[in-house]
């Protein structure tokens, strides 16, 4: 009956892959992925929270074998961060990724409280796909902002020395990006560019959802309190996507990269 049992696992599996190659079809589904990721109100306890995020999602990428690259990063003052722009490369990374847009809240007792009180934090995850040149997206230099600064985050020889890094305003959307990886300030201006391009079409798309579903969708005008997934460590543990209702025991396997059954649930909604 074991044996049985397991092919029947097995084939349920292999069903749910192929329906999920099929719903990963999306025009951008196969590119790779861009993340932003902002803490809420709260200061130390947020801030932790977004860093917690930040290594989550990593973990994750490591797990698929996609390769990562931090574009910017912005350290908290005491912990954590307030701010973190990042790259994810492979096949469907966007795809995936996508079903992590929208805010991710988190409950246990605060590491940086001397009462050891229970604290809710909350974090916004922001995704993209990365374009490349076969897509025009038309940037009016006269649009742009374009201000230069010392690198803030671990880095090389130059960090805090140069003016390399390099933040773009795009004044009819208010769009912001920063860039900071590289050494040279052409090389961040060129990939704070790749960024803008992307959001501003990531925008368009999102125009054109909006005129054939009005309903808002999780990956704009993302407002606090509406929250798609809880992380409870306090007083029990659980991870609950309230999209789907999907929910996992095993908190710690999830923080550290886990979501692939998360990710898939989310997908076969669609």
């Amino acid at each position: 009956m074991s044996e049985a049992a397991a092919k029947v696992s097995q084939v349920a599996q292999g069903v749910a892959q192929i329906e999920l190659s099929q719903i990963l079809g999306g025009p951008d589904d196969r590119r790779n992925a861009i993340v932003s990721l902002h803490p809420g109100a709260g200061g130390t306890e947020a801030q932790d929270w977004a860093e917690m995020l930040l290594r989550m999602h990593l973990r994750w990428a490591d797990r698929r074998g996609y390769r990562h690259e931090i574009l910017e990063y912005q350290p908290g003052e005491e912990a954590g961060l307030k701010s973190v722009t990042f790259l994810v490369e492979g096949e469907y990374a966007y795809g995936y990724l996508k079903a992590e847009a929208g805010i991710h809240r988190l409950v246990r007792i605060s590491p940086f409280d001397a009462n050891s009180r229970r604290h809710t934090s909350f974090a916004s995850v922001f995704v993209y796909p990365e374009i490349d040149e076969t897509i025009k997206v038309e940037i009016n230099e006269a649009d742009l902002r374009i201000d230069t600064y010392r690198s803030s985050g671990a880095g090389g020889q130059h960090v805090n020395k140069t003016d390399s890094a390099v933040r773009m305003t795009h004044l009819p959307t208010g769009i912001v990006v920063s860039c900071q990886n590289e050494r040279s300030q052409q090389k961040n201006r060129k990939m704070a560019m790749k960024v803008l391009r992307s959001r501003l079409y990531e925008l368009e798309m999102q125009k054109k959802q909006a005129e054939i579903d009005k309903q808002l969708s999780e990956q704009r005008d993302i407002e606090w309190g509406s929250q798609i997934r809880s992380y409870v460590l306090q007083p029990y543990q659980k991870v609950k996507d309230h999209r789907t209702n999907f929910e996992v025991g095993d908190v710690n396997s999830v923080l550290d990269g886990d979501l692939d059954a998360m990710m898939q649930a989310y997908l076969l909604r669609q």
